[in-house]
């Protein structure tokens, strides 16, 4: 576990909060972007690239955090309660994220999912920057070197996803990152 080091820290390290929030806005304005295009009935198209960008940050995300923010907290603060919260929920986006992976944008109950997605992450977010973050600006976390970490993480797992390829359109790193089963499939 990282903790607070005397040691001077690169230029460009990134706090490993900042790193999150950072995330967290990211999504945000993806998920905004969604509804406008729901509101405008914009064409299937892309409504299903934007889904499948949302999915693959989420997945990013979570990952990074169950691999590396989550135990480094769970040995720092003492509220397993809250933690354990952010693990079901996390849970609960997985599943939300792997239905709509199998589904179309024109199929019954699409938009739904992506909303309740959107209140759900919403809500998650809401918890740690309210509740955990705090907490954990008050322990003995050497935040930039945890950033670091994660984010060493999070671009190689953008390479085992496939997402390095920076050449090759969205929907297909996405596709590639997500595990899509939609490919060949047409809409109506």
């Amino acid at each position: 576990m990282p903790t607070k080091s005397t040691k001077a820290s690169p230029a460009k390290a990134v706090d490993a909060l900042a790193m999150l929030m950072a995330d967290h806005k990211a999504v945000k304005a993806l998920f905004k972007e969604y509804e406008k295009l729901a509101k405008d009935n914009a064409p299937d198209e892309q409504k299903e690239v934007l889904v499948e960008n949302v999915c693959v940050e989420l997945a990013l995300h979570a990952k990074v955090e169950e691999e590396i923010f989550y135990p480094a907290v769970r040995a720092a603060i003492a509220d397993d309660d809250l933690l354990d919260e952010a693990e079901v929920e996390h849970a609960t986006l997985k599943d939300l994220i792997a239905q709509l992976q199998e589904m179309l944008p024109y199929e019954n109950l699409y938009d739904a999912k992506v909303k309740v997605l959107s209140e759900y992450v919403e809500h998650h977010v809401k918890e740690e920057e309210d509740e955990m973050f705090p907490k954990v600006r008050t322990v003995d976390l050497d935040l930039p070197a945890l950033g670091r970490q994660m984010h060493e993480r999070k671009e190689a797992l953008k390479v085992e996803f496939g997402l390095a390829d920076a050449g090759a359109p969205p929907s297909a790193r996405a596709k590639s990152a997500n595990g899509s089963k939609r490919v060949g499939k047409s809409s109506p």
